[in-house]
């Protein structure tokens, strides 16, 4: 699937902490793994905070591998967003794109 810098920011942001059953766990910590950015990313897209935001030079998309365990986890994670009333301008294509 591919996925924005804005969306792998929002996920990272919204996925539970790393922890649950041996297969949960190896998942999730995949999968934000995945969602990371490497050194050369931050370096050539320039990501980097200013005021407590994230700001980047360049828009690029990357393929990340969703299983369907990791598509479980991230579609209950929007789901418990929803049910907070806190879908917003950020997370709704994700939320469209996953639920």
């Amino acid at each position: 699937m591919k996925l924005s810098i804005l969306d792998r920011i929002t996920l990272l942001g919204i996925l539970p902490p790393t922890e649950g059953n041996y297969i949960t766990f190896k998942i999730l910590a995949q999968l934000k793994t995945d969602l990371s950015f490497s050194e050369i990313e931050l370096k050539e897209l320039n990501i980097h905070e200013a005021d407590g935001r994230i700001y980047w030079d360049k828009s690029i998309d990357k393929e990340i591998e969703v299983g369907d365990k990791a598509k479980e986890i991230i579609c209950d994670s929007l789901k418990k967003l929803d049910e907070a009333g806190k879908i917003n301008e950020q997370n709704v294509s994700l939320y469209e794109r996953f639920i």
